[in-house]
């Protein structure tokens, strides 16, 4: 796909997706730009948002709506360990959650900073979350990142004195159907703003993450041959940020199939604990390796386990090699690259996800860039009724 030409891919229905998946690489370093040109305003708001807070813990939430949703899932666990504990509480809820029952996901009195991530910003649940928010929590600021400038979100924080807007690379405002550089972006540039590493290191990591793109763009035939097996379910598993990432990969083969392909997905240790049922002899089975030595090991021990059981189609590690790894099949990064910590690997392990489903999509006789046959399925969410929360 990636080295069709772009007639081919129209015909295909596939130039969009194809285009957007591979353009990643170049996006994350334009992110890293975006965030270093932004860091002084960042950092003068950051304070404001703990001055506002008087001594009390601030909940960060990161919030947004489907894939959107997938990149707090993402970040959150790396955050955790990685980001200021003492100042900030990091947790990932839905705008769908927030908006249909604020009393169980707000509290007034804790000072919250929500962070909200929107695509284009104009799904109506983005825009009520903020307004939910506003009306809920005594102590509220907002951090809005979006890849659209002229969407709602974005006019609504410009509009806002206690609100920051950071806008994406704007090709990262993807035209296609299912969110690709979008996600990527929103997910590297939320890192890069909590993440208490340096700079320095910083900038190692996406110099690391783009050279680990590159290669996916570049071995589309080894996912090819994944493909070709005979299947029709997938599952993907992943431990810490990794099964943040499951749902968005799972989410992938969906959307682009428009459900001809049956998904799950849990975190490797959960998975034995019913949802291993789904297995069958048409299911390839994923799992995200982490890099964590100790996590890493249970993340290997549920894959050796499947392929022992011989009940799947296919088992195949998405890695970067380590000291253990899978003796099945797998794709395994480059050993001449650093190893990167969870949060940051995700980028590159989503690319290999986004272009088994845009294969699959093709597979199955879908049109990738217009998956939804029916037309009931949007790129931006209708239909939805906002109540007034009183």
């Amino acid at each position: 796909m990636f080295e069709l030409e772009k007639s081919k891919l129209i015909d295909l229905g596939a130039e969009i997706t194809t285009r957007e998946i591979h353009q990643q690489p170049e996006l994350w370093e334009e992110t890293i730009n975006i965030y270093k040109n932004a860091q002084e305003e960042l950092q003068e708001f950051i304070g404001k948002v703990k001055e506002a807070a008087k001594g009390q813990k601030t909940r960060v939430i990161f919030t947004g709506a489907g894939t959107s949703q997938y990149v707090g899932d993402t970040i959150t666990p790396y955050l955790r360990q990685h980001g200021n504990h003492q100042d900030f509480i990091f947790e990932a809820i839905g705008t769908t959650d927030i908006v249909a029952s604020p009393q169980e996901y707000l509290i007034s009195d804790e000072p919250t900073l929500l962070v909200s991530f929107a695509r284009s910003g104009n799904s109506p649940e983005s825009i009520a979350a903020v307004e939910i928010a506003n009306q809920v929590v005594n102590t509220i600021h907002h951090l809005s990142i979006t890849c659209a400038a002229d969407g709602q979100l974005a006019k609504m924080s410009q509009a806002d004195a206690k609100s920051f807007l950071l806008l994406m690379p704007s090709r990262s405002n993807d035209d296609g159907f299912a969110m690709t550089g979008s996600f990527s972006c929103m997910t590297l540039s939320t890192l890069l703003v909590f993440d208490q590493s340096n700079l320095e290191t910083k900038k190692q990591y996406v110099e690391t993450l783009s050279k680990l793109g590159e290669e996916v763009i570049a071995r589309e035939k080894d996912i090819q041959k994944i493909v070709d097996l005979d299947f029709d379910r997938i599952v993907y598993v992943g431990s810490g940020s990794l099964a943040g990432l499951s749902r968005e990969a799972q989410l992938k083969i969906l959307e682009l199939t428009a459900g001809k392909v049956a998904t799950v997905f849990d975190s490797s240790m959960g998975f034995r604990h019913g949802p291993k049922s789904f297995i069958n002899d048409k299911t390839v089975m994923f799992g995200f390796v982490n890099n964590q030595t100790y996590t890493r090991d249970y993340d290997l021990d549920v894959l050796e386990e499947v392929r022992s059981d011989e009940i799947a189609a296919g088992v195949i590690a998405i890695t970067q090699p380590g000291k253990r790894n899978f003796s099945g099949d797998q794709f395994s990064f480059s050993e001449e690259l650093a190893l990167l910590p969870d949060g940051y690997a995700a980028l590159a392990f989503v690319m290999v996800a986004q272009t088994v489903a845009l294969l699959t999509s093709v597979k199955v006789g879908n049109t990738p860039d217009t998956p939804s046959p029916t037309g009931t399925v949007n790129r931006v969410v209708k239909g939805v009724t906002i109540h007034p929360y009183q």
